[in-house]
């Protein structure tokens, strides 16, 4: 008795290939020969990225574009060269990157968040590609973290870099220790793409040059061109050297050195969430409304919200003793003008004391003076030579040592003399054709230890975003917030997360 045929099995992209014409067969088998030449890599993750052109071709199929039109858009000359050669590359932690791996723990991790809103829900196929043909142009993020004897190190990682829908909680930790694990992740949620950084990656200026590119190519992918422009790194482009170097060696050593030792800040009430962040919460708002009410008191956007955050902050404590301090990280670009898209920055702290926080008129020109002092290119200056020689205490220590030490000085101790962050990444300029795909954006920090809160705010397309990452349940903070924005005439749309507790 004869055995019955096996039926053969075909995927989607084998269906749809088989019902081309002739012609358009050839288009494909020599856009795959050209994808074969642009990736020498293991077969495993060959057969990933010739998965994600495969999708690609099929949603442009699906949606009417044309063959030749689709095969141009994800032409596979975009790879470049970086599936071709081998990873040779490494670098060494920049100085501001250096603790992050040695303080960690197993649930916290110096993770930071940015996130676009486009006007349409993402295409995750689209989305894929944008981030296949985006990484080659960030060396330094192309890296798994790796340990060395005295210090950890990034070494460049050949692998398909995915992105991946959301379904956890924001700014969880990264598992790094995996051989050849990322340190970033690209994920989308309805019409959101979002960008988790470890920070021994870069700050908040490197992760946001990042993002940028990432949006432009997946509209690029989808039909929308952008006129050349300086706003936007163009993906085509070899970086240059300095977009990856440590930019703090470029400092001038000051005569002095200060910034890390304070007094223990107070924190605010609240028992501690087990899950962190417990909650998220965006507050948005019309930027030119928020400047004009800013400027009726003489301050800046920052110092602003620093005193309405020092009011909030009292609110949420029953202290009657001691000092609020918020942390305001400062990007040193602006003093010592740097191309590099690793960690640049540095922060200070404003510091009052509890008893003298009444009203925001008595405390508005106390923040402003402290400001302009403290986050000026002198002290900050000061610091970086602090933190170089703190740096250079351990240079030779071992890692195996340095790790428990480096856990306790900067981890717990350091989280304790601030009560609160506050990060502006200030206005994001964008070329026209994507400001037009956009509605907003957000800039999540991540969970500390002890801080009850840590804010960031972000601005694009006249939309300023105030997030707070809450790590307890009480709502005293965001809800004194919210009532005194609505108090100076502000509206304020309020957007996150339900809690997570």
């Amino acid at each position: 008795m004869k055995k019955k045929r096996k039926e053969l099995i075909y995927t989607p992209f084998e269906k749809y290939y088989n019902n081309l014409s002739n012609n358009d067969k050839k288009k494909i088998d020599k856009f795959f020969l050209s994808f074969d030449r642009h990736c020498l890599i293991s077969k495993p993750v060959k057969k990933e990225l010739k998965n994600d052109f495969e999708n690609a071709i099929l949603y442009y199929s699906n949606n009417n574009v044309k063959l030749d039109d689709a095969l141009n858009y994800i032409d596979s000359k975009n790879l470049g060269g970086f599936y071709t050669r081998p990873a040779v590359l490494w670098f060494p932690l920049d100085d501001a990157a250096k603790i992050y791996p040695v303080s960690m723990e197993k649930d916290r991790m110096a993770i930071f968040r940015l996130s676009v809103y486009l006007k349409n829900n993402v295409i995750p196929e689209i989305l894929q590609m944008a981030l296949n043909f985006t990484i080659k142009r960030f060396p330094s993020f192309a890296t798994t973290l790796k340990k060395g004897i005295f210090w950890h190190y990034l070494d460049i990682t050949k692998r398909r870099f995915d992105v991946m829908p959301e379904n956890d909680i924001p700014t969880q930790p990264i598992k790094v220790s995996r051989s050849g694990s990322q340190s970033f992740r690209v994920k989308y949620y309805k019409n959101r793409i979002s960008v988790e950084f470890f920070h021994v990656l870069t700050d908040g200026y490197g992760g946001m040059e990042f993002l940028k590119v990432l949006v432009t190519e997946y509209f690029r992918l989808l039909g929308i061109k952008t006129n050349k422009n300086n706003l936007v790194l163009d993906i085509n482009e070899d970086p240059i050297n300095e977009e990856f170097e440590s930019a703090f060696k470029k400092v001038p050593k000051a005569k002095t050195a200060s910034g890390f030792v304070d007094k223990v800040a107070v924190q605010m009430d609240g028992k501690l969430s087990k899950t962190k962040p417990c909650k998220i919460i965006h507050f948005k708002m019309d930027t030119d409304k928020l400047k004009s009410v800013a400027k009726k008191y003489n301050a800046t956007i920052t110092s602003y919200f620093l005193a309405l955050m020092f009011l909030a902050s009292k609110s949420a404590t029953e202290e009657i003793n001691g000092d609020i301090s918020i942390q305001v990280p400062v990007n040193m670009r602006k003093f010592y003008p740097s191309k590099t898209l690793r960690n640049f920055s540095m922060y200070c702290g404003i510091r009052l004391p509890i008893s003298k926080i009444n009203s925001f008129e008595d405390i508005i020109d106390e923040i402003t003076n402290q400001l302009n002092v403290k986050a000026s290119k002198d002290e900050m200056t000061k610091m970086i030579t602090a933190t170089k020689k703190m740096t250079g205490t351990f240079k030779f220590v071992p890692l195996l040592i340095k790790q428990p030490v480096t856990k306790i000085i900067y981890g717990f101790l350091g989280d304790k003399i601030f009560s609160n962050t506050l990060s502006n990444l200030g206005v994001i300029s964008l070329p026209d054709e994507i400001s037009k795909q956009i509605d907003s954006m957000d800039f999540i920090l991540g969970s500390s230890i002890t801080n009850r809160a840590g804010c960031a705010v972000v601005t694009v397309n006249g939309v300023t975003t105030f997030s707070i990452n809450k790590m307890t349940v009480d709502p005293t903070f965001e809800e004194k917030m919210y009532e005194l924005l609505t108090k100076d005439g502000i509206k304020v749309q309020v957007e996150g997360s339900e809690c997570y507790e």
